[in-house]
């Protein structure tokens, strides 16, 4: 009796289940989403790690950047790291440094006292090489800079930018001390006219006391006067 080959069994998956093929552009996609996925957590991370007194860091943005600039840029990455879109864990704190950033540049006062401070480290940095404060970014003598005078310029005007926010700290801080000092002298004085009020107020509450007290005592007085008269007569 011949015997016969040995069948496979369809109950078993693996050997029933054929390979899943996928094509190049579904592959692409899968890929284009993670890396997309990778770019957007990169950007949080660069948001959260740039200098927060300078809003041009923020955006990553030129000082010389129009409002309109501004604007798009910050369009383009609120979409980029929106955290209904992006899922780092701190993707809603970048959010709102970003937000921050474009307001501050919205403001024309804000953004005219940053500019003031970039453009003195600029001149600071300009007269350290013996140039004129006009000489344009492109001038021959600023390339070939080690470090380049982009990063110089930036460094400087996060050291002048610090200086002063310490500066603005310790304004803060002293007007809050004069308050509280004004507020303290204020309060004794308050406190001062207080216990005078109360003092008058017991003053004329004992003057019937104080004047009974003084008949009390002249006639006494009197008493023993005449007493000591009628002694001596």
């Amino acid at each position: 009796m011949t015997k016969e080959p040995p069948t496979s069994s369809t109950n078993n998956p693996t050997e029933s289940s054929t390979p899943v093929s996928i094509s190049d552009a579904e592959l692409d996609r899968l890929l284009n989403r993670e890396a997309s996925a990778i770019q957007r957590e990169l950007e949080v991370d660069r948001i959260l790690d740039a200098f927060k007194l300078n809003p041009y860091d923020i955006l990553d943005l030129e000082s010389s950047a129009t409002a309109e600039d501004v604007k798009k840029k910050y369009r383009q990455l609120s979409l980029f790291i929106h955290p209904d879109k992006c899922p780092h864990p701190r993707a809603p704190e970048a959010f709102d440094i970003l937000k921050k950033a474009e307001n501050e540049l919205g403001d024309t006062a804000k953004r005219e006292e940053l500019d003031a401070g970039i453009n003195q480290a600029r001149s600071l940095l300009l007269k350290g090489l013996s140039l004129p404060t006009s000489t344009p970014d492109d001038h021959p003598k600023l390339k070939g800079l080690t470090p380049p005078f982009k990063v110089q310029l930036r460094q400087k005007s996060k050291e002048l930018l610090i200086e002063e926010e310490l500066r603005r700290r310790r304004a803060i801080k002293m007007n809050l001390a004069n308050e509280g000092f004004e507020a303290r002298k204020k309060e004794e004085e308050a406190t001062a006219k207080k216990r005078k009020a109360e003092e008058d107020v017991r003053w004329e509450e004992n003057r019937e006391q104080r004047v009974d007290s003084w008949r009390t005592f002249t006639n006494t007085s009197k008493k023993k006067k005449k007493q000591k008269a009628d002694v001596l007569g």
